[in-house]
């Protein structure tokens, strides 16, 4: 997979990691790369977050123990190349990001496409579904998972509503999104990482989060390696 480039695989896999990890764009990663005495240029930065990104978030999501038994759906207005989308995301009871799903319309159809990806990476029914008030959800529910419990309460969904925080926090760092495809392949491996690194550290206590810290570590690195 790192045949014939210039850099050793572990500069390359540490930059990917900083770039999703965190909210650093390529520049920032350049420097601290400098400032360790590895001089790349940002556009290689770049180059190697578009092509390992998503060949990392596919080894993750291979070593991903599972989701939860309930989710929390909503969507969001977001602009790509000036023109209106809508992010569509699933999370878990745990926080887990299920999916994340670029689409330009939040109809019906829309909303089963949605859920049938879902359901996939589920690989059954869930228990229970919460969404919003939006029509397009009781559709996509009576035709897909009609024996799952489906909840519109009010507040009920403010666990996937909050979800779209870091999306919103990269979208401002990197001045918008520029192409649909991109930004599709960007947030899909966010999610992926972001599901082993949110580890909860508000519940636990510093040491069982030192020992989750080294499992993500150690999930990241099997997933890097050649």
């Amino acid at each position: 997979m790192y045949k014939r480039y210039r850099f050793p695989p572990e500069i390359i896999q540490h930059a990917v990691w900083l770039y999703f990890r965190f909210n650093l764009s390529h520049r920032d990663i350049e420097d601290l790369l400098a400032q360790r005495g590895v001089i790349v240029t940002r556009q290689s930065i770049r180059l190697w977050c578009n092509k390992f990104g998503s060949k990392y978030a596919a080894r993750l999501h291979k070593r991903h123990q599972g989701y939860g038994d309930t989710f929390f759906i909503d969507e969001i207005f977001i602009k790509i190349g000036g023109k209106q989308h809508y992010l569509w995301r699933a999370v878990d009871q745990d926080g887990e990001v299920v999916d994340v799903f670029l689409q330009k319309k939040r109809d019906g159809q829309a909303a089963k496409r949605f859920f049938k990806r879902i359901l996939k990476k589920k690989k059954g029914d869930p228990r229970k579904i919460v969404t919003d008030k939006l029509r397009s959800y009781g559709a996509a529910h009576r035709k897909l998972i009609a024996e799952t419990i489906h909840s519109t309460e009010k507040y009920a969904n403010n666990r996937a509503e909050l979800s779209h925080q870091p999306t919103r926090v990269r979208e401002r760092s990197i001045r918008k999104f520029k192409f649909m495809k991109q930004t599709q392949r960007f947030l899909s491996t966010h999610a992926a990482v972001y599901n082993f690194f949110n580890l909860g550290r508000h519940l636990v206590s510093a040491e069982t989060y030192r020992l989750f810290r080294l499992c993500s570590l150690a999930s990241w690195k099997n997933a890097v390696m050649i």
